[in-house]
Order: C-alpha cells, then structure tokens, then sequence
C-alpha cells in the first residue's frame, strides 16, 4: 500500500450494508476497463507508426529524388534520403517499444487479476470459520429467538445472552473480513493509478523523444544544405560537361562584298553617288556594276 494521506475506502463505506462494497467494485472493475483500453491505444498506435515507418523507408529506398543532381546538391540529397531512412526507421523502433508497453500494461492487469482471485478464495476461505457459528438461516432464526428471549428474558436469560454472544462474534467477523478487502482494493487501485499514470507519462516521454530524433536528423539535412554552392555547382557543371575551350574561339562574322548597280549615266553623277557611299559604310570592299 503507497501510504498517501486521503480518506481512505475502510472509513467512507459502512452506511448501507452493500451499497459500499458494489461502489468498490464497480470502481475496480472500471480501472481494469482504462487499462485495457490504453493498453489496445498502444496495441493500435504500435501498428499505425510500424505502417508509418515501413512506408517512410519504401519511399525513401525507391522514389527517385533529384538523382540526376551534381556536386554539392547532389551531396545534400544522398545526405537528405539517409536522414529520412533513418526517421522511418526510429518510428519502426518507436512501434516495437510501443509494444512493449503494452506488454507491461497486459502483465499488469494480469497480476492484478490473480491478485483479486487469491483475496476472493482467502475471502471464501474465511466464510465457512464464520458459516460453522452461523448461516444465513440460522441468523435469521437467531434474530427470532432473541426476540422471543428478549421477552422472556427471565426465564431464558441464559440462552439470550448465548444469542447475543453468537450474533456478535458474526458480526466481528463480518466488520474484519470488509475491512480486510477495503484496504485490499485501496491498495490494488492506488498501484493501478501509479502504474497507469507512469505508463501514459513514459509514452509522451517517448513520442518527445521521436519528435527530438527527427528534429536532429532533419537539422544535419539542414547543414548539408547550408554547404550547397550556386556557383561552385554550376563551375562543376561547366568544368565537367562543356564542349568548347574558350570564348576567343566564337566564329567571326561572315564578310561578304556590296554590290551596288549604277545606271549608265555622266561620271561626275556617279562619284558624288560613291564618295556618299563610302562616307557612310566607312568600307572599302564594294563592288560596283555598271550598266
């Protein structure tokens, strides 16, 4: 028992004869329902992040993802795949530890199971050392003669007070049998309390650690990608991929001579027509026809 400070069942359960007992149990039983309960959320979480994590890993094994990237690019995607192979594999881990949680949880309801058959055979046990002094019918007719001595008092005083001593070594009995089981049951759902509270509280302390994961690997993707160069992955492309030397070797422009025609006309018409040729184009390569 956890020795907390709290009114505990042995003290708030006397006034109706069966009214406390069937709270009590009725408050055990839904404790053995919540533990089953999380214990199927673990069962099914497990199954949703191994799903997760076998699907992380295909996608990250066989989808192409910029596999045709050079240099420095290139390195922070094979960087980038590794990360994400290694968060589908945390979240692969996070379902086999969910799993043994749910394990654990299982086994505890199973000791607290064995534990209440062993109180009800002890409880049974202990009813036939109360059944030899009285039963059930037997009480009944205790009742009815100690009304009956209780009128006749002086001519059965004897066996009155045999009935008084009876009735009240039952009802001792009976008084430490259900003190006995209230400080049982106090002590069964204080330690399921205890036990599901560190259960739920360890699950969150794994999921943070799943999210702390991830965020690391994903923060090396990060520096991988603070290390990608513009300019030294387009130097890489043009040293590795190009099909020329250097711009000194651009082709020059074609060079073709000028023709102009001349209609057969004086001379002095046909050099004043040149010299403003000449002045303009600043060539010296026409050809000239004349009709």
């Amino acid at each position: 028992m956890l020795g907390f400070l709290f009114p505990g069942q042995v003290d708030m359960y006397w006034q109706d004869c069966t009214a406390g007992y069937d709270c009590i149990i009725q408050h055990l039983n839904n404790g053995r329902k919540n533990c089953k309960e999380f214990e199927d959320f673990l069962k099914e979480r497990a199954s949703i992040e191994e799903k997760y994590g076998k699907d992380f890993l295909n996608l990250s094994r066989e989808k192409p993802c910029g596999q045709s990237e050079i240099n420095t690019l290139k390195r922070a995607l094979e960087v980038f795949k590794q990360q994400i192979d290694s968060v589908a594999q945390c979240h692969i881990q996070l379902a086999q530890t969910l799993r043994e949680e749910a394990r654990k949880m299982e086994e505890f309801r199973e000791k607290q199971k064995l534990q209440r058959k062993k109180n009800k055979d002890e409880a049974e046990q202990a009813v036939p050392r109360s059944a030899n002094l009285v039963n059930v019918k037997q009480q009944e007719k205790l009742f009815v003669k100690l009304a009956t001595a209780k009128t006749a008092v002086e001519d059965s005083d004897k066996t009155y007070m045999m009935q008084i001593n009876t009735l009240d070594k039952v009802r001792e009995d009976w008084q430490s049998e259900h003190i006995k089981a209230c400080e049982i049951f106090e002590a069964q759902e204080c330690e399921r309390i205890n036990f599901f509270r560190n259960a739920l509280w360890l699950h969150l302390n794994q999921l943070s650690q799943q999210c702390d994961t991830s965020d690391d690997v994903y923060e090396e993707v990060r520096r991988s990608l603070e290390a990608c160069s513009i300019e030294k992955d387009i130097v890489y492309f043009v040293s590795h991929r190009k099909t020329g030397q250097s711009c000194f070797f651009l082709p020059l422009p074609l060079s073709l001579p000028l023709y102009i025609c001349f209609p057969s006309f004086n001379l002095l018409e046909t050099s004043k027509i040149l010299f403003q040729v000449l002045k303009i184009f600043g060539r010296d390569d026409f050809r000239f026809v004349f009709e």
